[in-house]
């Protein structure tokens, strides 16, 4: 069982403007037999912030992995990838690529997405687009991927042994 926090990354719903659809959605797409959803917070599109809070929660140790979602796009507000590589001890950038590549058949803006993903201390750290729909899609691609990624950060898997008989 993984330990997950959502950050829901978004002026209008922490102002209390709109609903945390994409929050929602994150929380629903998580089998609940591999990951319980311990932290979850909602944050303005302010770099300090989102940044904050992500060391925060990696620091501290009680999520093994962070999904955000949210302020990935192109809109000058959009700061989500700018707050999240500086806090990063490695980039994953493997999981944010396959999510442009795999869901452009669905939506061509699916490119315009400057997520990112990476490592703090123990932690997977992965931003996801604003949308319900982006987020369930996006999360279809690289979810069979998270648990093999939290146990190799961990140091739970130190040795691989695909394709070996």
């Amino acid at each position: 069982m993984f330990n997950a926090g959502i950050i829901t990354i978004s002026d209008g719903v922490w102002r209390g403007e709109r609903p945390d659809d994409s929050g929602k959605a994150i929380r629903e797409s998580l089998p609940s037999e591999e990951f319980r959803v311990v932290k979850y917070e909602v944050v303005p599109d302010e770099v300090k912030a989102i940044s904050g809070k992500l060391a925060e929660w990696a620091d501290e140790g009680s999520v093994d992995v962070i999904i955000t979602t949210g302020g990935t796009g192109l809109a000058p507000r959009d700061v989500t990838p700018e707050a999240t590589l500086p806090i990063l001890d490695r980039v994953v950038p493997g999981l944010t690529e396959m999510m442009r590549v795999q869901t452009f058949a669905k939506t061509p803006f699916s490119v315009l997405s400057r997520a990112v993903a990476g490592v703090r201390k123990g932690c997977l750290i992965i931003n996801l687009p604003g949308s319900p729909k982006a987020v369930s899609e996006c999360l279809e691609v690289i979810l069979p991927a998270i648990p093999h990624a939290v146990q190799i950060i961990k140091g739970e898997i130190t040795q691989h042994t695909a394709g070996k008989d």
